[in-house]
């Protein structure tokens, strides 16, 4: 897998499946895998029997990873899904979203 233009702290909207339309913010980036965990939004519940470290047991809900390829960086001036295109301004190189041309902090 290349390299991810979503990171870890960016606000993204969902593109496909059970939660589209929704928007978060990546709490966790795996580049490796194509995945991204973006806080509530696909949200798995486990059934956890009682353990010492949690003797209640129960339902336990937990943010499950999804495919890059399902989510979108969210354009800092409309909040739509944009695209992200790199460009080198001051001797950087920074990314920027590809509908409106603002710079994508990060």
């Amino acid at each position: 897998m290349s390299a991810l233009k979503i990171k870890k702290g960016d606000r993204v909207v969902i593109l496909s499946g059970k939660d589209k339309g929704k928007h978060g913010e990546v709490t966790k980036s795996m580049p490796k895998e194509g995945k991204v965990i973006v806080s509530g939004v696909n949200v798995a519940t486990r059934h956890r029997k009682p353990s010492q470290a949690n003797p209640q047991g129960g339902l336990e809900r937990v943010e499950a990873p999804m495919h890059v390829s399902k989510v979108a960086i969210e354009d800092p001036k409309t909040g739509k899904a944009t695209r992200v295109r790199f460009e080198v301004r001051d001797g950087k190189k920074v990314r920027v979203a590809a509908k409106s041309g603002e710079l994508i902090n990060g």
